[in-house]
């Protein structure tokens, strides 16, 4: 066997793996050898079809394997010799392919792009800083109040009051699109918030000034996406007949809404909240500063990109992209996409940072454990409520979503590794900095 270096030019590598022919034979002779013992043939005891015959019936078949086996082999000794590591999967093509026959030497060509060498990074050159803000009295209060009115009670307005916005009305209804009544467009009792957007767009406005014991007839258009799709786009008629109009009360902040949401005081609820509450500028501080690391590490460092790659994730971008544009168009038809030079240059900057980040995690044995898979796939599990077994199934057998729900997770914990070895100074803030500073994300 014979590999001979064809190019060698940036990170483009080429090389031509040559087969004798006397290896593929001895390799499918080895093959035979190795099942003789458990083949039958008519005439033949187990074990003793002569070796002449194996051939005859199985030998073009194993020679197809065993030329696979042999570049296959030939490739991993090349990679384990040289150190590179392919960008993406090697493109391999026989020479020859088509007037190739047996007792010929295979010869292939094989094309990849290597990974680059990566710097090292002393991570304490990483200089950052973390906004850092508690839970005031204020952020509490308007926490509780919050929830004092989603736990609102709603009590009969006075005889002959109007509707408002925000008041709950209990109607009957029934509704018709050309005069004919539709499955799903009756109900009786129902009690419906006017303004919370539960009904069709329309509906909840004709019913404001509505009185109890009024007829009110609502005229709506469904949506032109709407989910049954023999009602989008149709004029429909509900008669509703309007039985209670009622105004909100919101829960009193006491001891008894506390013990509502599972807490044994008041006092006990306000500290529950102020912990969830700074967990969540924890998180939010998190993410403020791990965007401020990943600017800093991409002007840190410079190497060669694998143009493939840079390539692969531009026309991914631009895909990505086309479809958060264009909602409706929910298939592949649409052409080819053309990257803009926008798309390359985010391109360039998540390939130079994902290759560095993947180095990082490497040189310092980051891992992602069975635990935190099984609690991302739980996680992802619990958007498809009755199908998480299901859902499960589909990722053990799916190699790919198994790298989408790794890959979020081994990114964090290189990010944690690389801010633990960091200079991080803690900034006082407020809230209201925070949300400053996290809008500010979505405007890069």
């Amino acid at each position: 066997m014979q590999v001979t270096e064809t190019l060698n030019e940036g990170l483009k590598r080429a090389y031509t793996i040559t087969v004798t022919a006397a290896e593929l034979d001895a390799k499918v002779q080895e093959k035979l050898v190795e099942a003789q013992p458990e083949v039958e043939m008519k005439g033949f005891r187990k074990g003793k079809v002569p070796m002449a015959m194996l051939r005859k019936q199985f030998g073009p078949r194993l020679m197809g394997d065993a030329m696979q086996e042999a570049i296959d082999g030939a490739m991993k000794s090349h990679f384990d010799a040289s150190g590179d590591r392919p960008a993406l999967q090697p493109e391999v093509k026989m020479v020859g392919g088509e007037t190739w026959s047996e007792g010929q030497d295979v010869t292939v060509e094989m094309h990849y792009e290597t990974l680059p060498a990566i710097p090292d990074l002393d991570a304490a050159t990483v200089v950052l800083e973390r906004l850092v803000v508690a839970a005031d009295p204020d952020a509490v209060t308007e926490a509780l109040a919050n929830l004092a009115s989603s736990s609102q009670s709603f009590d009969d307005r006075r005889k002959g009051s109007k509707a408002q916005s925000g008041d709950q009305v209990v109607i009957d209804f029934k509704g018709t699109v050309d005069g004919v009544a539709f499955d799903g467009g009756a109900a009786e009792d129902h009690a419906l918030v006017l303004g919370s957007g539960s009904f069709i767009p329309g509906f909840e406005d004709q019913l404001v000034g509505a009185k109890a014991g009024e007829d009110v007839a609502v005229t709506v258009t469904f949506p032109e996406a709407y989910g049954a799709a023999h009602l989008a786009g149709k004029t429909a008629v509900f008669a509703c007949t309007v039985k209670a109009v009622k105004a909100p009360k919101p829960a009193e902040i006491d001891d008894d809404l506390a013990k509502k949401y599972g807490a044994e005081s008041l006092d006990a609820l306000k500290a529950q909240i102020a912990e969830r509450l700074e967990a969540e500028y924890k998180g939010a501080s998190r993410a403020v500063m791990k965007r401020a690391l990943l600017d800093q590490l991409d002007g840190l460092v410079a190497f060669d990109l694998p143009a493939s790659l840079v390539d692969a994730e531009a026309n991914q971008i631009a895909h990505q992209l086309y479809h958060e544009d264009h909602p409706d168009d929910h298939g592949h038809n649409h052409g080819a996409i053309e990257p803009t030079d926008e798309h390359r240059k985010l391109a360039v900057r998540r390939v130079r940072l994902g290759l560095l980040l993947a180095e990082m995690g490497r040189k310092a044995e980051i891992t992602v454990t069975d635990a935190e898979m099984t609690q991302a796939v739980l996680a992802q599990a619990r958007q498809y409520p009755g199908q998480e077994r299901q859902f499960f199934e589909f990722v053990q057998k799916n190699p790919q979503m198994q790298q989408q729900l790794r890959a979020p997770i081994f990114e964090d914990k290189v990010v944690d590794h690389i801010v633990a070895g960091a200079k991080v100074t803690d900034k006082p803030a407020t809230k209201e900095d925070l949300q400053k500073a996290v809008e500010a994300l979505d405007e890069l």
